[in-house]
């Protein structure tokens, strides 16, 4: 036996759509329960608000045709069939989707350790940070603060190196220890 439930909302509006789908699903479904045939059964659906039930139109030229039921639907897609323990396993363990094996691994010229090709070295790129926050320190040393930056080309000298020509006119810093082999003087 089926039970009649009505909730009153405070728009007119509302209460109207919702009791004419009510009366459309009491036409449809409940002559199944009673002994007659039942209704052949669609596919799955999903309802999200209210905010989707359409507004009835203040059209007066088509003035007793109510919205359906079905207009604030939104259908979704539903599987017929259960996927097996064996083929989600067989999915998710696809060649494709495992980790690669890789095969541009070197060994650094520089360090000795292992690297990809046409990659900086991670060990040599910590000393390369290393060696320019030293020479940012002397910078900030020399000029007193980072807005008295000069507007000219800064050249880094190592022990045992002197100014060429070219470095005419550039700011010069000194570092007091031998020059890296990683760091190439231009």
């Amino acid at each position: 036996m089926a039970a009649l439930v009505l909730v009153f909302s405070p728009l007119p509006r509302l209460r109207g759509l919702i009791q004419r789908c009510w009366g459309l699903l009491e036409r449809g479904l409940l002559p199944g329960f009673s002994g007659g045939q039942s209704p052949p059964w669609g596919p799955a659906l999903a309802v999200q608000a209210p905010a989707f039930l359409p507004q009835p139109v203040n059209d007066t030229s088509e003035g007793n045709e109510a919205p359906h039921l079905l207009d604030s639907i939104l259908w979704m897609a539903a599987p017929k069939k259960r996927r097996t323990i064996e083929v989600n396993r067989c999915r998710r363990r696809n060649a494709n989707k495992l980790i690669k094996v890789k095969r541009n691994i070197d060994v650094c010229p520089e360090c000795g350790n292992l690297k990809q090709k046409h990659v900086l070295c991670g060990y040599c790129y910590a000393k390369v940070k290393a060696e320019t926050r030293l020479i940012r320190m002397e910078i900030g040393k020399k000029e007193g603060g980072p807005f008295n930056a000069p507007t000219v080309e800064t050249v880094v000298l190592y022990d045992g190196e002197k100014p060429t020509e070219k470095d005419e006119g550039k700011r010069i810093i000194e570092r007091a220890r031998k020059r890296p082999s990683w760091f190439v003087q231009n």
